[in-house]
């Protein structure tokens, strides 16, 4: 396998953002109107890049119709037409920085920063005391959120864990050790899987990462380690050419050899993501070590609302031998309404892909809601009873009973999330319900 590295050598990533992108020849080159927008948008949502995504993954010729910039760089619809005006104003006005960020905040907590419940209903307890950085949603699996691993090599415009990255410590999810996890794992030997989140887990340093992972292969109950990244579409350098490279590929090898179960949750949007040749060398070097590399994106539109991108994805995910795993929809938070897909159009998108491929990528599950109740996956839409309807089911649930029980919604063509979903047939709420409104309470 050979690859070429642009200029400079990439041997630590290189964050841009909105204070040093004027050093970039490809940002001087942008129409002054999106200049101002990035400026702009990136007050109050996070925007961070890095060399190898302007330079390897973006076709600036396309811009801004290009996906990947779509996916990285903040753009003007992405806030309201009045809050893009306030903030514009105070920019131009020369507003203090408290000013501004007194601006953004208000704009920020009307974007739902923790959808479904993160805050209020997911964080865990132990001997009364709430453990800070953990969450546990579902009965098998608790989410960890190592405190070095709290950013990212970029930033996704969509991404449902902004409020991570705004500097907002009272709503921020981290761990600064694994102590409170292992206590948990053993008070709750159900939990037989570990998904360590963030941010990023893969933008720490391996000697920082085997801090948190390490105490975690002597738990005899924990079973599986996921590690949710965008490191392999965003920095795939932390496979190949990082000074620790080698010695994160070994450290993967010994959670294999540990007993445990390594799955990689990969975060792959788009089928450029895969089309370098040093991205495919990190995929290689990764599977190598026995890790698993499974992949999920939402949805998005302007970046991959097309059933021939996600199929094409799918192909070329398979042919390196990872495994998709999820479609989702995009989340009720943040710059949603820029970004999302009407319900019936993604099941059109998924179904329309899915036929396009072997039986080999079909091991896709989608499109799913991660709503506040679960996991909800669009099976289609039918005819029933003279009513046509949503099909739905619960591939998670914050009771594991609900889960494969198909249920009914009316079809509304408008609808982009559960919550704006009716139940079929003259019923009055769904199924779960009121099982849900106790839990709530």
């Amino acid at each position: 396998m050979s690859f070429t590295l642009t200029e400079p050598t990439y041997e630590r990533y290189r964050a841009i953002t909105n204070q040093n992108i004027h050093k970039y020849s490809e940002w001087e080159r942008l129409d002054p109107e999106l200049k101002e927008a990035v400026m702009v948008v990136s007050q109050v949502l996070p925007f961070r890049t890095n060399e190898y995504v302007m330079r390897e993954l973006i076709d600036w010729s396309r811009v801004p119709e290009d996906p990947i910039f779509q996916l990285t760089f903040p753009q003007r619809e992405m806030l309201d037409p009045e809050d893009y005006e306030r903030i514009r104003t105070l920019l131009n006005n020369g507003a203090s920085r408290e000013e501004l960020l007194a601006a953004a905040n208000e704009i920020r907590f009307r974007l739902n920063p923790h959808p479904a419940g993160q805050l209020t209903h997911n964080v865990p307890t132990l001997n009364g005391r709430k453990l800070p950085g953990l969450q546990h949603k579902y009965h098998e699996t608790v989410l960890f959120f190592p405190g070095q691993g709290q950013t990212c090599h970029a930033y996704c415009t969509y991404c449902f864990r902004w409020a991570q990255f705004i500097g907002l410590q009272d709503i921020k999810f981290e761990a600064r050790e694994t102590d409170d996890l292992v206590a948990y794992l053993q008070a709750h030997p159900e939990v037989t899987d570990v998904l360590v989140t963030g941010g990023d887990p893969m933008i720490m340093r391996t000697k920082i990462l085997r801090k948190y992972l390490e105490p975690l292969l002597e738990i005899p109950t924990l079973r599986t380690i996921r590690i949710g990244t965008k490191s392999l579409a965003y920095w795939p350098q932390r496979y190949v050419t990082d000074a620790d490279a080698d010695d994160a590929l070994r450290f993967f090898e010994e959670i294999v050899a540990a007993g445990k179960h390594l799955a990689i949750m990969a975060h792959s949007s788009h089928p450029v993501e895969l089309a370098t040749p040093i991205a495919q060398e990190a995929i290689r070097r990764v599977r190598e070590t026995g890790a698993v590399i499974r992949t999920q994106a939402p949805l998005i539109k302007h970046v991959n609302d097309d059933p021939d991108v996600w199929a094409e994805k799918w192909r070329q995910e398979v042919k390196l031998g990872m495994i998709p795993y999820y479609m989702f929809v995009e989340r009720d938070t943040g710059p949603k309404r820029y970004f999302e897909v009407p319900l019936a159009r993604a099941q059109e998108i998924f179904a329309a892909a899915w036929r396009q491929v072997s039986g080999l990528a079909r091991t896709v599950r989608g499109p799913s809601m991660s709503a506040f109740p679960g996991k909800v996956r669009i099976i289609g839409t039918a005819e029933v009873a003279g009513e046509k309807v949503f099909v739905l089911e619960f591939l998670q649930g914050r009771n594991p009973e609900w889960v494969g029980k198909p249920f009914f919604a009316k079809f509304d063509p408008h609808a982009s999330w559960l919550d704006d979903l009716k139940p079929a047939f003259g019923q009055e709420r769904f199924f779960y319900e009121e099982e849900l409104a106790r839990m709530a309470h």
